[in-house]
């Protein structure tokens, strides 16, 4: 009888007692991802920006960390997962998804990147302008780009436009595989993870990567030859985004908010765009060890893939001012931003 009463004396102070300050909630995020964890951006910074996390919150923000795809599915499902609350930050392309994001193909039509730091500057300033209501289900941390994407190629490699013709080439996104076909090669669609296989299995010929998942996937084992470009202009680059469930951010404290709030945009987005630059030279390093054949186009051969390229260009703005977007505003003012955080 006592300790029933004790009990129910308990339960009526516990009621009774106001709810603990909302500074008190801890949380703990998911972050999946699709590369193994050795590769530049996981170790580089996404396990370093949630470490950093953890410490400016004195460990109130804790994370379980999923590279290479570990909570299931395939890479184009990463945004719906953290869309979805399967993941509480995911870090993906959102070009996985064709013509769902159609405003951040700006950045992946042809010869826009410069390196990625300046270019992940510029397009968290684009994506600011142009991109939120696309991304408005979920929590934008950073948006970024790769450095400047070339070409990994079996045999002799591709050493003018017309070694193009018949490649079976690999792209990663819709407007990067329009430019593949626009030059003349067969595009074939596939994550990043998938690449190396493809080429061991003669599924693909040829790849469009930048040097720095290169390494990872050991890419250079399974080509002979990388063609580069002459100019300070990549051929290509993607899109990448690294997200937060929208209630995970919402639910939280306004002081663990603003630790994450300080931890996002432009400075994150060029943090991120700069472990992509640094991670591009040991991928090129290998491939030079290894002896494999180094081509990089000269400026007059340049021209004549610009000139081949730009129906894609043309192409992309029609297809936004058919959506009611302005397509050659939305152009200009990304190349005008990559100029800027360029200089």
């Amino acid at each position: 009888m006592k300790r029933a009463v004790l009990a129910i004396a308990a339960a009526a102070v516990a009621f009774a007692a106001p709810a603990l300050p909302a500074s008190a909630q801890d949380v703990t995020l998911k972050i999946h991802e699709f590369l193994p964890a050795p590769a530049p951006v996981p170790k580089n910074f996404i396990v370093p920006w949630a470490e950093k996390i953890k410490k400016e919150s004195n460990g109130r923000i804790d994370y379980e960390f999923y590279p290479s795809m570990q909570l299931g599915g395939a890479p184009p499902a990463l945004y719906d997962q953290v869309r979805d609350g399967v993941a509480d930050v995911i870090w993906t392309l959102p070009g996985y998804t064709p013509g769902r994001f159609p405003g951040t193909e700006a950045f992946e039509l042809p010869f826009m990147p410069t390196t990625a730091a300046a270019t992940s500057q510029a397009a968290w300033d684009y994506y600011e302008k142009y991109l939120q209501d696309e991304f408005k289900d979920v929590h934008i941390i950073a948006v970024h780009t790769h450095g400047p994407g070339l070409i990994h190629a079996k045999g002799d490699g591709v050493q003018k436009l017309e070694d193009m013709k018949g490649m079976k080439l690999r792209g990663p996104t819709r407007m990067i595989n329009k430019l593949v076909e626009s030059l003349g090669a067969t595009p074939v669609g596939m994550p990043v993870p998938a690449v190396p296989e493809a080429l061991s299995k003669g599924v693909i010929d040829g790849t469009v990567i930048p040097w720095e998942v290169t390494a990872p996937l050991k890419i250079s084992e399974l080509v002979d030859a990388h063609t580069s470009f002459a100019g300070d202009r990549g051929l290509y680059t993607s899109f990448f985004v690294f997200a937060m469930n929208k209630d995970t951010y919402e639910n939280l404290p306004d002081d663990l908010k603003k630790i994450i709030d300080d931890n996002s945009g432009r400075e994150t987005s060029k943090w991120v765009g700069r472990v992509m630059d640094e991670g591009d030279a040991p991928g090129l390093k290998i491939a030079t060890e290894r002896g494999n054949k180094m081509i990089v186009l000269d400026e007059a051969e340049v021209a004549r893939w610009k000139e081949a390229s730009q129906p894609v260009i043309e192409g992309w703005i029609a297809e936004m001012n058919d959506k009611g977007r302005p397509g050659k505003q939305m152009h200009e003012d990304a190349k005008a931003l990559i100029e800027k955080y360029s200089n």
